[in-house]
């Protein structure tokens, strides 16, 4: 669930038991899984079919700045654990295992009966891996919380020079509101300012006003009149 948040830049009700009310969960009927542009039918298939998925798309219902039946997908991220795809697959063996209806949310699991993976088991454990590395890179656990998932994709897209249009696209931002969710202490973002300000930072300011053509004589230095 981790791995969705950040890939999928998703709010917290969506990937995690909430509170909320009005947190909407993806379920597993909202999965949709492609080998190449092939579908492949993950409620249904034999499962070692899913294996051979490279692309997922997460379909939103009622989430919110969702638009009703729209798709958002992506492709593997080439790392064999962290990685959207391979995390959807994990999530949808997991399930049909355990015959899930295909109205289950995505967090839940099964141990000797359906659990969920609340928010507060989220925040719990990036705070402790917070307390065991977070120290070499200047963060502490209170730093953080479950909320911190969307921030760090949108950072992470915004570090990797990704049009920010299209990272409002893929988090559903209708507006400008995505930039309090980017870090500007993220080194990256910050690091090449400096130069970029000395070697590309000369402009001429084109006046707004009409300057004397005689500049006012200045009072004599020294004396009664001195500055």
């Amino acid at each position: 669930m981790v791995a969705l948040a950040f890939f999928f830049l998703l709010r917290p009700g969506e990937y995690a038991k909430s509170t909320n009310p009005d947190s909407t969960p993806f379920r597993l009927c909202d999965i949709h899984l492609q080998a190449r542009n092939t579908r492949i039918q993950h409620l249904s298939c034999p499962l070692n079919k899913l294996h051979t998925a490279t692309f997922v798309c997460l379909e939103f219902t009622n989430q919110k700045n969702g638009v009703r039946g729209e798709l958002i997908g992506l492709g593997k991220s080439g790392d064999a654990e962290f990685c959207p795809v391979n995390t959807t697959i994990e999530r949808v063996l997991h399930l049909r295992h355990h015959h899930a209806p295909p109205q289950t949310p995505l967090y839940s699991y099964f141990t000797r009966r359906w659990e969920a993976v609340t928010t507060s088991h989220l925040t719990s454990t990036l705070r402790h891996a917070a307390a065991a590395m977070g120290r070499a890179v200047g963060i502490i656990p209170s730093d953080i919380s479950v909320r911190s998932l969307r921030a760090s994709g949108a950072t992470a897209l915004f570090c990797a020079q990704v049009d920010p249009n299209r990272i409002r696209l893929l988090g559903r931002w209708r507006s400008d509101e995505m930039l309090r969710y980017l870090h500007v202490q993220a080194y990256p973002v910050v690091a090449d300012l400096a130069p970029l300000m000395v070697h590309r930072g000369r402009f001429d300011i084109i006046p707004n006003q009409r300057l004397p053509a005689i500049p006012p004589a200045l009072p004599p230095l020294g004396g009664n009149g001195g500055l």
